[in-house]
């Protein structure tokens, strides 16, 4: 049974580790594994990284920066959900995939590209991470329905 719903606001990706993303209009998520040529997919418990974009807001009211969407290494920024307060196993299908959050927050790395333009980064405590049950294709503006 649905409980409640989002809406992704964009797809992020990167062909390398430590930087900020790129957005794309649509994404491969690959089961048990990731995004598919996202420099950050592989097996584990980090497949996919979450943000929601009113977490974003939270940081751009905290500073004259400008922030876009991928700037924090996340692959997917979402609407309407909040996400860091969804317990490790909450499962959501976004399209024709299934995610299953696996990590609540992250340890940014010394050198963190968002912490060194803004001087925090929202990633520790309000990103979230989660493993790819079920493949298939995500895009811009697909509806993210978060499962009892």
């Amino acid at each position: 049974m649905t409980s409640y719903t989002g809406e992704v606001c964009s797809i992020n990706l990167s062909g390398e580790k430590g930087g900020v993303k790129t957005p794309a209009e649509s994404a491969l998520l690959v089961e048990n594994h990731g995004i598919s040529g996202d420099a950050h997919a592989e097996p584990g418990i980090k497949q996919i990284s979450l943000l929601a974009s009113e977490s974003i807001d939270k940081m751009r009211a905290q500073t004259s920066s400008e922030l876009n969407f991928g700037d924090f290494a996340e692959n997917i920024t979402t609407k309407g959900l909040v996400l860091h307060k969804m317990p490790v196993g909450t499962r959501m299908t976004i399209g024709e995939t299934m995610l299953e959050v696996s990590k609540i927050g992250k340890e940014c790395h010394h050198g963190c590209a968002i912490q060194q333009k803004v001087g925090k980064c929202i990633m520790p405590l309000e990103g979230i991470f989660a493993v790819v049950l079920r493949g298939g294709t995500v895009k811009r503006g697909d509806k993210i329905s978060v499962l009892e």
